[in-house]
């Protein structure tokens, strides 16, 4: 079964700090909670809006492999990450950098939809509820640490 989750946040900045900040090399890194660990595999990326990043996401000794395209998003500073191989049967992720006075809405706009038996269940464990939520909650923080002192 197919649902959305969405996460917002006013952050005083600007959509060009915004994007720059995701688009550089370190920022997937900063977004990650610890004791999560990232293992960037292969970054064919030529922007936010264009190309492929393989990683690996470690949940202590578990290995948890991701291949996500990404592509333009529902407005111009705003870019998509859709799972093409991975845990999920449907991953698509929005990363909406939405202008509004006094400075952005960061949404986070997430389509997913698990997949049947044990790697369902799996997943459900740390990309569903309170897991996802605590991820998303992290990532807006920390997005707001590297941009303060940036509008």
């Amino acid at each position: 079964m197919t649902h959305v989750f969405e996460h917002r946040s006013f952050l005083p900045t600007t959509a060009e700090a915004m994007t720059a900040f995701h688009a550089q090399p370190r920022a997937f890194s900063i977004l990650t909670p610890p004791p999560i660990f990232l293992q960037v595999l292969r970054d064919d990326r030529t922007s936010l809006t264009d190309g492929e990043l393989e990683f690996r996401l470690w949940f202590g000794p578990i290995p948890i492999h991701w291949l996500a395209r990404h592509e333009p998003g529902p407005i111009e500073t705003s870019f998509i990450d859709r799972q093409l191989e991975g845990p999920m049967a449907v991953w698509e992720h929005q990363h909406i950098f939405k202008p509004v006075t006094g400075g952005v809405e960061l949404i986070d706009h997430i389509t997913l939809e698990h997949k049947p038996g044990l790697q369902g269940v799996f997943a459900r464990l740390f990309f569903d509820g309170f897991p996802l939520r605590f991820l998303f909650i992290y990532r807006h923080l920390r997005t707001r640490l590297a941009l303060r002192n940036t509008k």
